[in-house]
C-alpha cells in the first residue's frame, strides 16, 4: 500500500470540498458481520435500535462504555466518498477502513451536525 505524502493529500482537498451539501448519493455499504471481516451490499436495512443489519456492532460492545455494552453513539460509522477514494484509492480497499457507509456528501460539522436532528428519505 502506497502512502500519500502531505502534498498530494492537500491537493485533494479541493475535491473533497466540493462534496455537496444538500442530497448526497451513497456510494458503497459494507456490513462487518465478525472481527476482521467486511461484506459489500447492494442494500442494506437500517434499524434505531440494532444499526445496519447484520454488521456486528450490537454483539461486539464497546470499551468506551463501563458496562462494555454498545456505544449507542457509535452504531453506524459514515465516510465521505472523496475522502476514502483519496487516501485508500482503488474502491476494492475502501471497505478496510471500518466504516459502513460511503457517501457523497459533505460530512463536515457545520453541514450536518451531530446528534439526532439527521432526516432521511427512502427512494421511491
Amino acid at each position: 500500500m502506497k502512502h500519500l505524502t502531505t502534498a498530494q493529500l492537500e491537493a485533494g482537498l479541493d475535491e473533497i470540498r466540493r462534496s455537496p451539501k444538500d442530497e448526497g448519493v451513497l456510494n458503497l455499504i459494507v456490513r462487518r458481520p465478525q472481527a476482521g471481516e467486511r461484506e459489500v451490499l447492494h442494500e442494506g436495512e437500517l434499524h434505531p435500535q440494532d444499526g445496519l443489519a447484520g454488521d456486528n456492532w450490537i454483539t461486539r460492545g464497546s470499551s468506551r462504555m463501563p458496562d462494555g455494552f454498545p456505544h449507542p453513539d457509535m452504531q453506524l460509522n459514515i465516510m465521505n466518498f472523496r475522502v476514502i477514494a483519496l487516501v485508500a484509492g482503488d474502491k476494492s480497499r475502501w471497505q478496510l477502513a471500518g466504516d459502513q457507509l460511503f457517501l457523497d456528501m459533505d460530512l463536515s460539522a457545520e453541514n450536518l451536525p451531530p446528534g439526532p436532528n439527521w432526516r432521511w428519505a427512502r427512494p421511491c
